[in-house]
């Protein structure tokens, strides 16, 4: 069953709220390089179970916090989305070494995304049996 694996926080200011999460949480907050700016945010204790999650620069008006679904396809879970009323907001999009990602709403207007992961992406945990 797909399940929650990560979230997104869109930020006017990625620096200012990465501070804000650790300072109040403190959660493990890491740049990563790469060609668009993102800090990735660790949940979670040693040893324990937690969803990841991340910021970036809000770019769209409606970026606020976007829960990211992990799925087997996203051809095909886009495909569902769309027949379910939902509407596809950001098309496939690769992402290298963590997969392809597709952002939509559901017919209330909520946003989220879905992730066919990578082989071997480090930012998700693997699939229980």
């Amino acid at each position: 069953m797909p399940a929650i694996v990560h979230f997104d926080i869109a930020a006017d200011d990625p620096e200012r709220a990465a501070r804000f999460y650790h300072d109040v949480f403190d959660w493990k907050v890491t740049k990563l390089d790469g060609p668009v700016p993102y800090w990735l945010l660790g949940t979670g204790g040693d040893g324990e179970a937690a969803v990841g999650g991340g910021i970036a620069k809000r770019e769209q008006a409606w970026q606020s916090v976007t829960p990211t679904i992990e799925v087997p396809s996203a051809d095909a879970y886009g495909e569902r989305i769309v027949r379910a009323g939902g509407t596809i907001v950001v098309p496939k999009v690769a992402i290298e070494g963590v997969g392809h990602l597709v952002t939509f709403k559901d017919p209330e207007g909520n946003v989220f995304s879905i992730l066919e992961p990578a082989p071997g992406n480090p930012f998700v945990p693997p699939a229980s049996a």
